[in-house]
């Protein structure tokens, strides 16, 4: 039952009615019992700073962050963490007294199912990453914690990857990675021990779409790892094109799960949050 004592939390993102944060969130609230409510608010770029203002003044106590807003939100943030500082870009916002604490939890989360499921020895691997915007920040910085040998960094937009990569320079992971424009991925990918999908292409509703063709992953190593961050579709096209080429896929469910749980426990001020049932929330919701 929502009243007038119902404390709030959300995401912002534009679009945001794809997003399934709200039904594990809320399903892991109700587990533990407690009067909170998390919703999906639609946040056009325009709208941002206003919208801030307006979650000081109705006491929302804290918030997810998705696409586009990962990195315009700093700005509007009174204190930032060290591990979002040095990546550039939030994905979860707190309520401090009057102000907001941003930090990401994508990095807890993107390399999570790497650690667990197919935990291996990363250092004499090569990533190469598609992509490079808030998302493909966390990315980066997850593999340099994992430790890989070499990490590529593609893009189309070689302004937006020349900005990309003068964003690093103050940051402890400046040099852990190259940047390469999307014509050079013919000799990238045939190293790709990992391949990392963190563009928005394929995502719901354009899920007829895939980053890269059948012909592009043609010469995929074998075994390797493809990881889309997207999890609507289920899988995606781009993740059946790479089981075609005998790439091991992993859709992004499992990083929304922990990278949720990581924020959860950031708002709730508490260690024991139900993953499980968060987990099983999505399932059921996308009928798994």
């Amino acid at each position: 039952m929502i009243s007038g004592k119902t404390k709030l939390l959300g995401v912002i993102g534009h679009p945001v009615e794809h997003s399934l944060s709200p039904v594990m969130h809320n399903a892991a609230l109700t587990k533990l019992g407690l009067d909170y409510v998390y919703l999906p608010f639609p946040i056009a770029p325009e709208n941002l700073e206003i919208a801030i203002a307006g979650f000081t003044a109705i006491g929302v106590v804290g918030f997810s962050v998705t696409i586009p807003h990962k990195q315009a939100i700093l700005p509007f943030l009174t204190e930032i963490s060290p591990i979002a500082q040095a990546i550039g870009a939030v994905n979860t916002v707190t309520r401090q007294g009057n102000g907001w604490v941003g930090t990401n939890t994508d990095v807890e989360g993107f390399i999570s199912p790497l650690q667990t499921t197919y935990n291996q020895d990363w250092s004499q691997k090569t990533a190469v990453i598609l992509g490079n915007g808030g998302a493909a920040r966390a990315v980066v910085a997850g593999c340099i914690q994992l430790g890989l040998a070499e990490i590529h960094v593609v893009g189309r937009n070689l302004q937006k990857l020349t900005e990309f990569w003068q964003s690093w320079q103050n940051s402890p992971f400046a040099d852990k990675f190259q940047v390469h424009d999307w014509q050079e991925l013919p000799k990238l990918i045939p190293q790709a021990n990992l391949l990392v999908n963190t563009t928005p292409v394929g995502m719901y509703p354009h899920v007829d779409q895939s980053p890269l063709s059948i012909e592009e992953m043609v010469d995929l190593p074998s075994g390797g790892i493809v990881y889309d961050l997207i999890y609507i579709p289920k899988p995606t096209q781009f993740l059946k094109l790479a089981e075609k080429q005998g790439a091991i896929p992993i859709d992004g469910l499992e990083m929304l799960v922990q990278q949720g749980a990581a924020a959860l426990k950031i708002w709730l001020q508490q260690e024991n949050v139900p993953i499980t049932e968060m987990r099983q929330a999505l399932k059921n919701h996308l009928g798994l």
